[in-house]
């Protein structure tokens, strides 16, 4: 089975912002997929028409935890963004009926 191109739609303050003023939505894509993969999943996906598309390498940052047991380090892994502009009118809502 080929591996998923959207893995996860983004949803921080500023993706919200993005969304909401500007019709752009953030999604986490697959590191090796380009733009005109990701312009038709989004379309096949949620039915819309996709005007343009912005990527970034987001790159991976060592993070660090206080706990009762002393410091834990970690690693949060690289990933790819895409921001992808939708034309006038076309909307996604990605929390449905909560």
């Amino acid at each position: 089975m080929a591996k998923p191109i959207l893995i996860k739609p983004l949803i921080t303050e500023k993706a919200e912002t993005l969304s909401e003023g500007l019709n752009k939505y953030s999604f986490v894509v697959d590191r090796k997929a380009n733009k005109v993969e990701i312009r038709k999943a989004v379309e096949q996906m949620y039915g819309v028409a996709v005007t343009s598309v912005n990527t970034a390498v987001m790159p991976g940052k060592a993070k660090n935890r206080t706990t009762k047991s002393g410091i834990l380090r970690g690693r949060i892994s690289a990933y790819k963004k895409a921001v992808v502009t939708l034309a006038d009118g076309e909307e996604i809502d990605f929390f449905g009926d909560i």
